[in-house]
């Protein structure tokens, strides 16, 4: 499937609230082998963790994907991903198409 940087931005985003997500649930609930959870929490926290895991891995496959289409490197398209990320927009200038 051919990826585009919006969908990218957005896969991003995904993976970025599921991981705050998590982290509020671990500080919420405290760490994973130091308290004891209820069950409710056990399932809660795995939900979370899975989620993230998921929508991690979705984002790195379309990245995998652009990079290998549009001839980027990684380390450039997460650049160009992290500034659209920002609640600026970054520094103004249009990402790629």
């Amino acid at each position: 499937m051919a990826y585009t940087f919006d969908e990218l931005v957005h896969k991003r985003r995904a993976a970025d609230l599921a991981q705050s997500r998590v982290e509020q649930l671990r500080d919420a609930y405290g760490p994973p082998t130091q308290q004891q959870w209820t069950p409710r929490q056990s399932s809660t926290y795995e939900t979370a963790v899975r989620a993230w895991r998921d929508l991690d891995r979705d984002w790195r496959t379309a990245l995998a994907e652009y990079v290998r289409r549009h001839g980027q490197t990684p380390r450039e398209v997460e650049a160009e991903v992290g500034r659209a990320l920002r609640p600026d927009g970054g520094d103004g200038s249009e990402p790629p198409g």
